[in-house]
């Protein structure tokens, strides 16, 4: 009599399975996932996000709009202080009020919010599109074209970027800053990551998988778009994460110096500036501004470090 034995054929386990193969991506977010500074920094950056999206929604529930003058808010006796304690605070304005015009502090901390975010993430696109292509043309292609943009790049990298800003800005109309910042930023941020782009790019050249992938016929396109540019997608992830809040801090200092967002749009370092003087008998108002400032640009900078560690990480597993 003959036994046939029967050999169970186990299914490859599903992705995210226990056993599955994990990518790179979802061990990097099962580290961010475990990480308690992560966690606070990406929840107050989304805190901001949503105030910055909901700003209309924001003045439209408490009546107060950014630029809106409330008059009976302020103590004309008292030199154009709030009224009330707390630089204004009260249950018609959750943050308080501006000095001599009472415009309310909450409305205009949420829509600069929302110019600080739009300027910097454009700044950001911007770089980071001229960063890579310059820096993958510099690269690839050697020769006078590395020679011309590496010396393009030496050039601007050799300025005092914010004294250049600062001059060129003065010297622009007045209409349409925002436009004119993201540029701006944009001129001078883009040779750093280009350095690195273009340092990676000659590395990966020598690499096997690209010898071997030009040996097998592949064409430039192929080879910029298939091995190439897929093995900088974690260098620019962190680069760009950590070039998001410099930008929204460059953004505040020009404000703060006049030369970037003007009034009446609302500008996180416009309200700081203008509440140095009245920091002694309102300090609140030179408080609430700042602590967002800082709060922002912090939490964008720790999840960037941890985005990079995290990368690391997975680069290294």
């Amino acid at each position: 009599m003959t036994t046939a034995f029967v050999h169970d054929v186990q299914p490859a386990p599903p992705v995210g399975a226990p056993g599955a193969p994990t990518t790179a991506g979802r061990r990097i977010m099962g580290v961010l996932l475990h990480d308690r500074g992560a966690l606070f920094s990406a929840g107050f950056i989304a805190l901001m996000l949503l105030m910055a999206i909901c700003a209309p929604l924001i003045t439209a529930l408490t009546g107060h709009g950014p630029t809106a003058f409330d008059t009976a808010a302020i103590d004309v006796d008292a030199g154009g202080l709030p009224k009330g304690d707390f630089g204004g605070i009260s249950t018609d304005h959750l943050l308080g009020v501006e000095p001599l015009n009472g415009r309310d502090v909450l409305a205009r901390i949420a829509y600069g919010a929302r110019v600080s975010f739009l300027i910097a993430a454009s700044a950001t696109v911007l770089t980071t599109l001229l960063g890579v292509v310059l820096g993958m043309v510099a690269g690839f292609y050697g020769g006078w074209v590395d020679q011309v943009v590496s010396r393009v790049m030496d050039f601007l990298m050799a300025f005092p970027a914010l004294i250049f800003m600062i001059a060129i800005l003065s010297s622009l109309p007045a209409g349409n800053r925002s436009f004119l910042l993201v540029a701006v930023i944009s001129v001078f941020g883009w040779p750093y990551l280009a350095r690195v782009v273009r340092g990676q790019t000659l590395t990966l050249l020598n690499r096997d998988f690209v010898e071997a992938a030009r040996a097998s016929g592949a064409s430039r396109r192929d080879l910029v778009f298939k091995e190439i540019l897929p093995n900088l997608r974690s260098s620019l992830i962190v680069m760009t994460t950590l070039a998001v809040p410099g930008y929204i801090g460059t953004e505040a200092g020009l404000s703060f110096l006049g030369v970037g967002v003007g009034p009446p749009t609302p500008s996180w370092g416009q309200m700081i500036a203008s509440s140095v003087s009245w920091y002694a008998v309102d300090p609140l108002y030179f408080a609430v501004p700042g602590l967002f400032l800082f709060l922002t640009v912090l939490s964008l900078t720790v999840l960037g470090d941890r985005i990079r560690a995290a990368t690391d990480a997975g680069e290294a597993a």
